[in-house]
């Protein structure tokens, strides 16, 4: 039997080992066919599916979402709108995630603001803001 080995697949996809057969575990890789030794042995076919579920991964889509990807890969006819609306609902959980990290890095940037790093005659405002949730001005 031909193919790839696990480790091979791993070092050109820079997926772990232990990573490939978790993706396998959850149906997003297929069982491999074996050597007669028990050996794991990846086709081309698998090495291209891990190397898209790596750079979804990359481009921070969950494995729900990839596995619906990869169902759409396989009937791309059908594939237009449902890939749309993924990547889309992706878009909108970055920009917020970004929206929330700039009130974190303001929220920050204020609190450092208020202790200059080096008075002793004083409580450190940082540890005091982390200490208290109240001491900040707004949710983050």
């Amino acid at each position: 039997m031909q193919g790839h080995s696990i480790g091979a697949l791993s070092k050109r996809t820079g997926v772990k080992v232990t990573t490939i057969r978790y993706y396998e575990g959850r149906g997003l890789l297929p069982d491999p066919g074996r050597t007669d030794g028990g050996q794991r042995r990846y086709g081309d076919a698998e090495l291209d599916r891990l190397s898209f579920i790596a750079h979804a991964r990359q481009l921070g889509f969950d494995l729900d979402a990839i596995a619906e990807l990869i169902t759409l890969q396989e009937t791309p006819h059908a594939a237009h709108g449902d890939a749309h609306r993924i990547a889309k609902d992706r878009i909108v959980e970055i920009r917020d995630r970004i929206a929330r990290l700039r009130r974190l890095e303001s929220e920050l940037e204020r609190v450092m603001k208020a202790c200059d790093g080096q008075s002793d005659a004083q409580p450190c405002r940082v540890l005091h803001a982390l200490a208290d949730h109240q001491a900040c001005e707004s949710e983050h």
